[in-house]
């Protein structure tokens, strides 16, 4: 334990397990202790998981063998938290999205940066092989003249799903497809192609009457590099289906499905191009059909990381800067979505964003 970098877990929802089990897989990390405000929820997971239990998160910060908090709150709460942690000097892994605001980001990373303490984004999609290596291929130019990127997220959520707690089915809470289960499709847009030029979007609610959110999303956008993309998103379509992000360019084409590489063809074939075909598998579950029907060893990836970038003094491997545009851009979706009309970036004004009308 004692080679270990400690970790505690500021709430004990349905992502929390995940985390745990990274944790308690990994040969870097520790599980110390969790906080949770539900003392019923705190005893089922500490009794599970075999760590500390703290009532709230400052008494939590206290412990001194905890150097990395991961805050798993709803969204909405996100923010505090990493300030209190950061005035702490602990180092921060953050569920997505960060916060629900850019100037929230903002703030954000220029107190982390002045407490001298590292701040990572929990969007473990971006770690996954085929994203890597297209991320590569990309940076080599093996696509040729980028023509189309491209999201899909095809799920289905129950009406529990959206009942389960308060706070998901409050757009403030930052609930919605786009905010909580498409932001991280979204993001792996944005991590390979690069800033978004302009956005047109539409939401609206197709399955889920009992909440005013939208649990379908649709959106095109002009990348600035010059490509086009289509983002579709949504938790109304049974059974639900794996995501699938393409890459398509004049030189070669590059599809994930779930986690799996689906399809890697270039023009210029190389010897290593074998081996990037055969990475993933049909067999891992990637959230479609349930919001606990995925596996954690993504989760533990990024954990990891966080344990290194601290012993190397370095940034994570998503660092909240990198995830600044991907909130930019699915508050530009929301603007979009409200004015029925194209919206270019930067985002103007957010504050109003949160107050959009569903389409019907």
């Amino acid at each position: 334990m004692t080679d270990r970098i400690g970790f505690g877990l500021l709430g004990t929802g349905l992502v929390a397990p995940f985390h745990a089990k990274g944790l308690l897989n990994s040969q870097k990390g520790a599980l110390i202790a969790a906080a949770e405000v539900s003392s019923e929820r705190l005893e089922k997971f500490t009794g599970e998981f075999g760590c500390k239990g703290y009532s709230s998160l400052e008494s939590m910060l206290e412990d001194p063998a905890i150097q990395v908090v991961n805050i798993l709150t709803p969204n909405h709460l996100h923010y505090d938290a990493v300030l209190k942690c950061a005035a702490a000097g602990k180092h921060i892994l953050v569920e997505k999205p960060p916060a629900m605001s850019l100037r929230e980001v903002d703030a954000m990373i220029d107190t982390c940066a002045k407490a001298g303490v590292k701040i990572g984004v929990v969007l473990q999609c971006r770690v996954r092989k085929p994203i890597q290596a297209m991320k590569r291929a990309l940076a080599e130019g093996r696509f040729g003249k980028i023509l189309h990127a491209d999201a899909y997220m095809k799920w289905f959520r129950a009406e529990s799903y959206y009942h389960m707690d308060a706070w998901r089915s409050s757009r403030r809470s930052g609930a919605g497809v786009t905010i909580q289960h498409a932001f991280h499709y979204i993001d792996l847009l944005q991590y390979l192609m690069g800033p978004v030029k302009q956005v047109r979007a539409r939401m609206s609610n197709l399955a889920h009457p009992s909440v005013e959110l939208e649990d379908t999303l649709l959106a095109m956008v002009d990348f600035q590099n010059g490509a086009q993309g289509i983002v579709e998103a949504s938790t109304a379509l049974w059974p639900g289906t794996d995501i699938r992000i393409e890459v398509n360019g004049t030189d070669g084409t590059a599809i994930m499905i779930g986690e799996r590489m689906e399809t890697w063809k270039f023009k210029d074939e190389r010897p290593e191009d074998e081996e990037i075909r055969a990475y993933g598998s049909a067999a891992v579950a990637t959230g479609a059909t349930g919001p606990a029907d995925f596996g954690f060893l993504d989760h533990q990836t990024v954990i990891e990381d966080m344990v290194d970038a601290i012993r190397e003094n370095r940034d994570p491997v998503i660092p909240i800067t990198s995830v600044r545009p991907t909130l930019e851009w699915a508050l530009a979706m929301y603007q979009s979505a409200k004015e029925d009309g194209l919206v270019v970036l930067p985002v103007m004004n957010e504050d109003a964003i949160w107050e959009a009308a569903v389409a019907k």
